[in-house]
């Protein structure tokens, strides 16, 4: 299914898991905080990479973010009293976070300005240089996405196809100060992105 110049391999994990550990993504509640655990951006640098134009840093933060598991990420959120969560992978912010909320039969509000980006995709994003999987998930997401006055680049910025991109996950608004400050100790770039309202299922971007 995948016809590209890049060489490429899968695994399959199966394993066995706690019932009483299980976060999945129908569990957000209106009220929650939401804590992003990795800058996004990885779909954006992966494409400067492939067309040599990005810089020593900016594949240095992507390689560096890529690498780095969820397993710390996971553990303080099941810790904090997390009832939902999802990874940040193929289908960006919006594909993820918008399926959760429908899943969860909520609304999310997330502030752009407080989404954590790789250093350079922002700027690169700017030059042009946004893989067709992010322009597809936008497109999937529109009915989704109330982007108020946010323009298409910013819009496309939420939708970037993360590879082994980080989790998003709802706690109670009297954890996130303890969270945030686990996971910056355990080198983590986490950050509050937003929240959890009553409303038509969907995203908000404000």
């Amino acid at each position: 299914t995948i016809d590209d110049p890049e060489p490429k391999y899968g695994m399959s994990v199966t394993g066995i898991i706690d019932p009483n550990r299980i976060l999945t993504n129908a569990g957000l509640a209106v009220g929650q905080d939401l804590v992003l655990t990795k800058p996004l951006g990885v779909g954006v640098i992966t494409t400067a990479i492939k067309a040599d134009v990005a810089a020593a840093a900016s594949s240095d933060a992507a390689i560096a973010s890529m690498t780095r598991l969820n397993d710390v990420g996971s553990r303080v959120a099941l810790a904090a009293g997390a009832t939902g969560c999802t990874d940040v992978t193929g289908f960006g912010l919006l594909g993820h976070l918008g399926r959760m909320a429908i899943e969860s039969r909520v609304r999310v509000s997330i502030a752009f300005d407080a989404i954590p980006f790789l250093d350079g995709a922002v700027e690169l994003a700017r030059d042009g240089l946004m893989p067709g999987g992010s322009r597809r998930n936008l497109d999937w997401g529109r009915e989704l996405l109330d982007a108020g006055s946010h323009d298409e680049l910013s819009q496309l910025l939420v939708a970037d196809a993360q590879t082994s991109g980080g989790l998003v996950f709802g706690i109670d608004p009297g954890e996130t100060a303890g969270v945030l400050a686990e996971l910056a100790d355990t080198g983590h770039s986490a950050a509050l992105i937003g929240s959890v309202t009553a409303g038509p299922p969907g995203f908000t971007l404000r």
